[in-house]
């Protein structure tokens, strides 16, 4: 099976020894994203402010692919604490606005970098037929 390494140069360079994504096929599965800027800075604030971010650099990687939020099929979300998950889910509407994609969400004791955020897909092509 062939494999299709994506590391989008807009996006923050990884934080550890991955890709941002693998295509496979006709879908990309795209490692999580936490909210660091352009610099690899973690972008401070509550959950409001780092699902923008994060959003943000999926979108990156969506559009480096020529691919957008309707492609997305299925994401997991991951939170340092649910009680902010109004905040996240408020910015997660204004992404994905239709066709929403299936999702999981999960409380975690800790993510990378002191993120409060972090959230990864899974995309798939159009069909080229």
């Amino acid at each position: 099976m062939r494999r299709t390494i994506i590391q989008p140069q807009k996006s923050p360079k990884p934080v550890g020894p991955y890709n941002h994504g693998v295509r496979v096929g006709n879908f990309l599965f795209c490692s999580g994203q936490i909210p660091l800027d352009a610099e690899g800075k973690l972008v401070p604030g509550g959950a409001k402010e780092q699902t923008k971010q994060v959003l943000r650099n999926i979108s990156a990687i969506l559009d480096d692919q020529g691919l957008k939020a309707e492609n997305v099929v299925k994401t997991t979300v991951f939170m340092t604490d649910l009680s902010e998950f109004a905040e996240m889910n408020a910015i997660y509407a204004e992404f994905f606005t239709r066709d929403h994609p299936a999702r999981s969400t999960v409380q975690v004791a800790a993510l990378p970098r002191g993120a409060r955020v972090e959230i990864e897909i899974i995309a798939c092509y159009p069909d080229e037929s």
